[in-house]
């Protein structure tokens, strides 16, 4: 089992009415109940969120990937590197790219390029 404990981090929940600093505990890639997990102290990693919020991942729906056709302008793996700086775990390409994305052949190409170079879904 995996864990990690996030201490101090401020929480914003507007739909719960939520805005406090807690500790999150995560085991197994899932938010767990309590903040204390168990296991050995070498085996659980802790991060200091002081002064840090604590969101989910970010979806961005609108981004310029411009690969294939225009990696000069920027790259699949430039642009979800970029995307993962600022939080974002999924994003969505535009087809402004060179061919258009708009066949099954070009669709594959992106998702196969995205597989191999991308760091966010």
């Amino acid at each position: 089992m995996s864990a990690t404990i996030i201490r101090n981090g401020r929480v914003i929940d507007p739909a719960n009415n939520r805005n406090e600093i807690v500790d999150l505990a995560i085991a197994d890639g899932r938010i767990a109940e309590r903040p204390e997990v168990r296991g050995q102290r070498s085996q659980v990693e802790e991060i200091n969120a002081s002064g840090l919020i604590v969101a989910p991942g970010l979806i961005d729906v609108h981004v310029h990937l411009r690969e294939p056709g225009f990696g000069h302008k920027e790259t699949i793996g430039s642009g979800a590197r970029a995307a993962a700086a600022g939080g974002f775990t999924t994003i969505v390409c535009m087809p402004n790219t060179s061919p258009v994305a708009d066949s099954p052949a070009t669709i594959a190409w992106i998702k196969d390029r995205a597989a191999e170079v991308a760091c966010v879904n």
